[in-house]
């Protein structure tokens, strides 16, 4: 089968060979999915540069979710889903035209879902249901923050906070991406490379402070989203997008940490306020009924059109550079994707 290989950490066009590999094999739990797109994340930007310590080592496969169709099953108690349509999560080797994966982490999906609309299900608008159904309750009216809230994530959360009746204040670095918000449905669009998101938000709320914030890119803008919280309030964190391009090194790495700030326990507990981490890689480890059920509630909320997965690019296995620079310049909107 051939496969987009990630051969060094370097610039997308450079990173990455179409070669020949083995298929994968599967054991009792998994089974094999015959691959005819596979999404791109920004986590697969980090680990192209070198920056995302749970990727494998060189020369991988990168990939977190693909849709295909069934093709081999490790148990014969699962042979119903053989040549079923479906959309998955993967532990990495999802850019290959085979990909295996655990019988929990696939949802059968109809033949009316485009690609685009299945991929953006599994990875993205599976994290976004995770943090805003699961980790924390949201209510009508109340006040929500989003960074890159026109990426896959963003648009997710956005489309899922509204269903709750949220006010949604949402992060972009592009005035042309604001009319996307809004479209969306962010109530209040910020370029926060013109405007001081803290000034904006403190000004629209006239007093009052946010109950919750997803944040995707850390470092600095932690104590910015710390210093808006009400008492009561949550911050997510699911990301550390803010050392994406800085380079490889012990010392990039410390000085995000340090750029977090220091808190203390004593401090959540005097606000009632809390700090919730995010990585879906350990939740499908340990967890895989939990994916598996954030997995079968989107797909079920799209097919009967509460979701609305947008679609920001489409590439074939030779253009796999394209994608991942238009991933990487955050220029993009929705979940970009590619075909064999």
């Amino acid at each position: 089968m051939k496969a987009a290989v990630l051969v060094n950490h370097s610039n997308a066009s450079n990173a990455f060979e179409i070669r020949e590999v083995e298929k994968p094999t599967i054991t009792a739990d998994e089974l094999l999915i015959k691959v005819d797109a596979f999404g791109l994340n920004f986590a697969d930007v980090m680990a192209r540069q070198g920056l995302y310590k749970e990727a494998p080592e060189l020369p991988s496969i990168l990939g977190y979710d693909v849709v295909g169709t069934v093709e081999k099953v490790g148990n014969k108690e699962n042979n119903h889903l053989i040549g079923k349509r479906v959309v998955s999560m993967t532990r990495f080797g999802g850019y290959a035209q085979f990909a295996k994966t655990k019988t929990a982490g696939v949802s059968i999906i109809s033949a009316k879902m485009s690609n685009g609309e299945a991929l953006a299900l599994a990875t993205q608008y599976s994290t976004a249901y995770f943090m805003a159904y699961e980790c924390v309750s949201v209510f009508e009216g109340d006040n929500v923050l989003m960074h890159a809230a026109a990426g896959g994530v963003g648009t997710a959360l956005t489309q899922l906070l509204k269903l709750k009746g949220c006010t949604i204040f949402g992060l972009t670095s592009s005035n042309q991406k604001m009319d996307y918000l809004k479209q969306n449905g962010v109530d209040y669009p910020i370029n926060h490379v013109e405007e001081n998101y803290i000034d904006v938000i403190k000004k629209q709320l006239n007093g009052n402070k946010l109950d919750v914030a997803f944040n995707s890119v850390g470092g600095s803008t932690f104590k910015k989203d710390m210093s808006l919280l009400q008492k009561g309030g949550r911050i997510l964190l699911f990301g550390a997008a803010e050392r994406s391009g800085q380079g490889k090194g012990k010392f990039k790495t410390l000085k995000l940490a340090w750029k977090f700030g220091i808190f203390s326990p004593i401090q959540m507990l005097m606000h009632s306020q809390a700090i919730i981490g995010v990585n879906m890689l350990h939740i499908s480890d340990e967890k895989p009924a939990v994916i598996k059920r954030c997995l079968d509630e989107v797909v079920k909320m799209t097919e009967n059109g509460l979701l609305n997965p947008h679609v920001g690019g489409v590439f074939k296995a030779d253009q796999i550079g394209e994608a991942h620079a238009l991933l990487e310049s955050r220029k993009s909107k929705g979940k970009i994707i590619v075909e064999w």
